[in-house]
C-alpha cells in the first residue's frame, strides 16, 4: 500500500484448514493471541466430499446431493462403454492397481469425461466402473456445480457483485495465500470478503496420525503464515475479521477389517444379486435380487466393529437421500476400524475421518478474533455467518465487480 493510499474499510477472512479437528486444534496453542474465541463445531456425517458442499449451502446432505464419490448406477454410468476402461480392465492387478497407474489413468478419463470437479478413481476396480456414477462432476464453487442446483455462497457474493477473494483448489496452499496476500495489497481492489482453503493437514494426519511431531509441525506453520496473513491485512485494512474453521477431524486407525471377504462369502454374485460401495469406513449396499438383503445383513451382524444405521440416524443425520441414492443399507464402522481393502484404498492408514459425527474427534473447529452475538454450532451454520460478513461486506464497500 502506498504511503499516501488511505487503508480499506474491512475484509473478512474465512480460512478453511481442512481436517483441523477440535480435538487437535485444543492440543495446541495455536494463534492464541489473536483468536479470542475458540470452540469445537459439529461436523456432519460423510467425507469432504460431504462436508465442503454444506459448508457452501447451508444444506445437509440430503438436500444438496451430495455424498460420495460413487453411487450405484448403471444405467447412467459416465464409464460404460469406454474404449480406454476395457483396455485398462486387462491390465493385471499387480500393475493397475498401483497409485501412480490409477492416477494416470484417472487423469485420462477425466480429461475425456470433461469434468471440472474433484476426479480421484482411488481403489474401484475398472471391471466395475461401469456400474457406477460418480457423483462430483462439476466444481463446487462455481456456478452450478451443486448436485442439486441449489445457489451456493459463492454464488450470493457473484450476485451481489462483491469484490472477494476464491483460492483456487487446485492450488498449492502456497501458492493461494501468495495470491491472497496481493489481492490484499492491491490498491485498485476494494476486496472485502476472502475464502482461503488449505488442503494439506488433511494429508498429513492421513499419512501421521493425529499425534505426532509432523502435525505440530504443520500447525505451526499454518499459524506462522497465518501471522504474516494478519499483518498485511492490517497495513491496509482499518478492520480485519478472521474465522479459522475446518471441516471435521481426524482419528487415530488401530484395526483394519476386510469387510469384502466377509460379504463375498456369503456366496453372492457382485452386480446380480447386491452392489457395493466400500468407502474407507464404510459400506453402502444395494439389493438387487430377493433374498440378497436378509443374507448380507445376517453376514454383518457378525462383524462388532461395525454397525447399521437406522433409518431414524439415517435422517437425522441428513443422509436419508430421495430414492436411496447413495445405497440401500449403510454400514458404518466404530471409530478407528479401517475397511481394509476398499474401494478407496489396499493399506491402512494412520488416521482416517467419516465415523460418527457424534464422536468426539469427528468435531470439527472453529475459531475467531470477533466476538459474535451468535456462534455457529454446526458445520451448516458456517453458510449463515459467510452471508452476514459479505452483507457487512456490501454495507462498508460497496459493490463491486466480482475478481473470481
Amino acid at each position: 500500500m502506498s504511503g499516501t493510499q488511505k487503508k480499506k474499510q474491512t475484509i473478512s477472512l474465512c480460512i478453511f484448514i481442512d481436517a483441523l479437528g477440535w480435538e487437535i486444534l485444543k492440543a495446541h496453542d495455536f494463534l492464541s493471541a489473536e483468536l479470542v474465541h475458540k470452540q469445537p463445531l459439529d461436523t456432519i456425517f460423510g467425507y469432504s466430499a460431504t462436508c465442503d458442499p454444506t459448508i457452501l449451502t447451508g444444506l445437509l446432505p440430503r438436500d444438496h446431493g451430495h455424498f460420495s464419490f460413487y453411487a450405484y448406477d448403471p444405467k447412467r454410468s459416465p464409464f460404460k462403454g469406454s474404449p480406454f476402461i476395457q483396455l485398462m480392465r486387462l491390465v493385471p492387478k499387480a500393475l493397475s492397481s498401483r497409485n501412480r497407474v490409477r492416477s494416470v489413468a484417472g487423469k485420462i478419463i477425466k480429461r475425456r469425461l470433461a469434468y471440472t470437479g474433484y476426479f480421484n478413481i482411488y481403489n474401484m476396480p475398472f471391471r466395475l466402473l461401469h456400474l457406477f456414477d460418480y457423483t462430483e462432476k462439476k466444481d463446487l464453487y462455481q456456478k452450478g456445480g451443486i448436485n442439486s442446483g441449489s445457489p451456493t455462497i459463492m454464488d450470493y457474493a457473484r450476485d451481489n457483485q462483491l469484490d472477494f477473494f476464491l483460492a483456487n483448489w487446485k492450488a498449492s496452499e502456497v501458492e493461494n495465500l501468495a495470491n491472497l496476500r496481493a489481492t490484499i495489497m492491491d490498491d485498485s481492489r476494494n476486496c472485502c470478503f476472502a475464502y482461503l482453503y488449505m488442503a494439506s493437514m488433511d494429508a498429513t494426519l492421513h499419512r501421521f496420525g493425529k499425534v505426532h511431531g509432523e502435525v505440530s509441525k504443520k500447525i505451526a506453520w499454518y499459524e506462522q503464515q497465518l501471522r504474516e496473513l494478519l499483518a498485511v491485512a492490517r497495513e491496509n485494512y482499518q478492520e480485519v475479521r478472521m474465522f479459522v474453521f475446518s471441516d471435521h477431524g481426524m482419528t487415530n486407525v488401530h484395526t483394519g477389517t476386510d469387510l469384502m471377504r466377509i460379504i463375498d462369502a456369503t456366496g453372492l454374485k457382485f452386480g446380480t444379486d447386491y452392489a457395493a460401495v466400500y468407502d474407507s469406513t464404510m459400506a453402502r449396499f444395494w439389493f438387487l435380487r430377493e433374498g440378497a438383503e436378509q443374507r448380507i445383513r445376517a453376514a454383518l451382524a457378525t462383524v462388532e466393529s461395525g454397525d447399521v444405521l437406522d433409518d431414524q440416524t439415517m435422517h437425522a443425520w441428513g443422509v436419508d437421500f430421495p430414492g436411496k441414492r447413495y445405497g440401500d443399507l449403510f454400514f458404518l464402522m466404530k471409530p478407528g476400524v479401517l475397511i481394509v481393502p476398499s474401494h478407496m484404498g489396499e493399506r491402512t492408514i494412520a488416521g482416517m475421518h467419516g465415523y460418527s459425527p457424534q464422536d468426539a474427534d469427528s468435531t470439527a473447529s472453529f475459531s475467531t478474533n470477533v466476538t459474535l452475538s451468535e456462534y455457529p454450532k454446526r458445520l451448516d451454520d458456517l453458510y449463515t455467518l459467510m452471508k452476514q460478513e459479505m452483507d457487512r461486506c456490501k454495507r462498508t464497500a460497496g459493490k463491486n465487480p466480482p475478481k473470481p
